[in-house]
């Protein structure tokens, strides 16, 4: 029996113009996948996620619920915010809801996107002023789970070092679960000016390594950062929702604040504006999206 041909849409998040912030492909299934066939999309697709929509028709709730699975060119992620951020924006730019709300059943429990109203991001960066405004003017809203960091006592500094090419580092933590590594850096600057090492990050403890430092208050930025996952086959990931998970936490202890607008300063750029609900533990991600690429999977 031929199987269905699967629709995809090649999406870049954190961003409103084409060819700068993350870009993800977001694969709307209507028959089950084998796990080989997955991975083997997100292989070809090459692009640090490629992620998979199955909408759960039994829901109980009025609010539109789809089954979301997340895959790098090598494996398979617990959580990932740019990919959500991209199969919401879809879900809502192709007509395939009628709600402001979507819930997404993950391996990180059920994730929650809205239309958000507009957030003014700042205008003077330089990595954002090429390409065409994009044509929806409305952003997204993610309500995913904190990430906590946890203090850093290995041995292992000179070899983190050595990998960040010899950057002043201020501080270290662990981020858990997920087990990646929160290294500060003097400045927003530093971070932007970094020259790391990917084959020693390869061979660093951790999953992989988020860089970040603070921004000046004329940049309109609280905090830059930068993140680095090449054992998940992505040498520098260009826009990381979920490293916010644990920036935002990190950031309000040390500048007193629970919102934040950050900027990820790979070649490509991301803003993202970020809002710290302590009491719930929830860091609410906000950001725009635009379609670059649609098409179908024959196979």
């Amino acid at each position: 029996m031929a199987r269905t041909p699967v629709k995809y849409y090649v999406v870049d998040a954190f961003t409103e113009s084409a060819f700068k912030g993350n870009p993800a492909a977001v694969c709307l299934l209507e028959e089950d996948r084998d796990e080989q066939w997955l991975q083997a999309v997100a292989a070809e697709f090459n692009l640090s996620e490629t992620c998979y929509l199955t909408r759960i028709s039994d829901s109980s709730s009025h609010t539109p619920r789809f089954r979301l699975r997340w895959f790098t060119p090598v494996s398979e992620v617990k959580l990932c915010g740019h990919a959500t951020l991209a199969s919401a924006y879809t879900l809502f730019t192709a007509g395939l809801v009628n709600s402001n709300i979507i819930e997404f059943d993950t391996l990180s429990g059920i994730l929650t996107a809205k239309k958000d109203p507009d957030f003014k991001a700042p205008t003077d960066v330089p990595q954002i002023q090429n390409g065409e405004e994009h044509q929806h003017c409305f952003s997204v809203e993610l309500d995913f789970p904190t990430v906590p960091n946890t203090e850093f006592n290995s041995t292992e500094v000179s070899a983190i070092s050595k990998a960040l090419n010899g950057a002043a580092i201020i501080d270290i933590k662990r981020t858990t679960p997920f087990d990646d590594l929160l290294v500060v850096l003097s400045s927003s600057k530093s971070v932007t000016e970094l020259q790391p090492q990917i084959d020693d990050i390869r061979k660093c403890t951790g999953e992989g390594i988020i860089v970040s430092g603070a921004a000046p208050p004329e940049s309109g930025f609280d905090f830059a950062s930068r993140c680095f996952f090449p054992k998940y086959g992505i040498d520098e990931d260009p826009v990381t929702g979920s490293a916010h998970c644990a920036l935002a936490p990190y950031w309000s202890q040390k500048l007193g604040k629970c919102d934040f607008i950050a900027y990820q300063a790979s070649a490509r750029g991301g803003i993202l504006s970020l809002h710290l609900d302590e009491r719930n533990q929830r860091v609410l991600l906000r950001g725009k999206a635009v379609t670059v690429m649609e098409g179908t999977l024959m196979v």
